[in-house]
């Protein structure tokens, strides 16, 4: 039963994020968070296309040569990077990343060391969420300020740990608001 391992697999992941974001005090956004994965469009996708050790977006992709949920899904969802690519304003109106809210480059940084745990189980190390960064840099469409902020945190995570980086996130980056 392809779907409830599915099923888990979110619930899993959205716990996760959830208390990552509550110990940096984002209640609201760790609540919210990914409530889309349930929609039809995204939830039937998925199970359809469920692997266990990898998003099924890269199933359907491969199948499809797009994937209809994560099209969905990045739409809906602020802190995915791809949610705030744009056209820019000058001469040639080419697509740019805009600045994120520092609230959803935090939840980016959360979902990102969730879904790490999620799909690495007990493999898991702290480097995990910043390797997967280094590897899809290159075809990241994202403001400077935002990719900075987001390596920061990644890297401070792989160097300090976790508690660590939570505690600094909490008392200096959403507190002053830096970086952005």
């Amino acid at each position: 039963m392809k779907w409830l391992e599915h099923l888990k697999t979110v619930n899993h992941h959205k716990r996760l994020v959830m208390e990552l974001c509550f110990k940096v005090g984002l209640y609201g956004q760790g609540i919210r968070h990914d409530l889309s994965k349930y929609s039809p469009t995204e939830f039937l996708v998925g199970a359809k296309y469920y692997q266990g050790n990898r998003s099924p977006n890269d199933a359907e992709r491969k199948d499809k040569g797009y994937t209809s949920a994560w099209l969905h899904h990045k739409g809906r969802n602020k802190h995915h990077l791809e949610y705030w690519i744009d056209y820019g304003m000058g001469e040639n109106d080419k697509m740019i990343g805009m600045k994120m809210p520092v609230r959803y480059v935090v939840e980016m940084f959360c979902d990102r060391v969730a879904a790490s745990k999620t799909y690495k189980g007990k493999e898991y190390k702290d480097s995990d969420p910043y390797e997967y960064f280094l590897r899809s840099r290159s075809h990241y469409i994202i403001h400077p300020s935002t990719e900075k902020l987001l390596e920061k945190m990644l890297r401070m995570l792989r160097d300090e740990g976790e508690e660590k980086t939570l505690a600094y996130i909490r008392t200096v980056i959403l507190r002053n608001k830096i970086f952005l």
